[in-house]
């Protein structure tokens, strides 16, 4: 069991029942699953920079990614219907987890003048969202192996209802997040 998930089940249950008053261990938020996009624009006409791409999200997530196609046809980005548009990956249970825990410690100390991350990307219903301008920053890309610099999505869904309950949850499991 990675560290995280044993500091979520003996530390942040009991501070959050506290916290927010709950009276069954079931209604305490909790973390669901972590979703990992990138957008390959250039995979129309490009088949390498889709090889390429799928290579790093792989090494970053521990996961094989899926290819996202576009849904319809775009003619101003000379896109069709069914085109290949982007790669994700969906993580969940351990794996989600091992993966937190390594952008907690190991990718966000790694962004320059790095002061947390902000407090204002929640999206309402308890998940929190972040970008990143390049891939470089995870420790497991090799810099002089990259063709290109992709920018990278990276969603985490939880139980929470609201932002407050997620950031609390959040805030508790070690995410660092930058002073108003």
């Amino acid at each position: 069991m990675s560290e995280l998930k044993e500091k979520y089940k003996k530390e942040v249950v009991p501070q959050l029942m506290e916290l927010g008053g709950y009276k069954n261990i079931m209604q305490v938020p909790r973390l669901e699953k972590v979703a990992l996009n990138i957008g390959i624009g250039e995979a129309t006409t490009d088949a390498k920079a889709l090889e390429s791409a799928e290579k790093d999200l792989a090494a970053i997530a521990g996961q094989h990614p899926v290819i996202t196609r576009a849904k319809k046809s775009i003619a101003a980005f000379k896109l069709r219907e069914g085109m290949t548009v982007g790669l994700r990956v969906t993580l969940r249970g351990e794996r989600m987890y091992q993966f937190l825990e390594k952008l907690i410690n190991a990718t966000l100390p790694r962004m320059r003048e790095f002061r947390g991350v902000s407090p204002s990307s929640f999206d309402g219903r308890g998940n929190y969202t972040m970008g990143f301008k390049e891939q470089t920053l995870f420790p497991e890309i090799d810099y002089d192996k990259i063709d290109k610099a992709r920018g990278l999505e990276l969603s985490i869904v939880t139980t929470a209802k609201t932002d407050e309950e997620s950031k609390q949850l959040l805030e508790l499991l070690g995410l660092p997040f930058a002073r108003d």
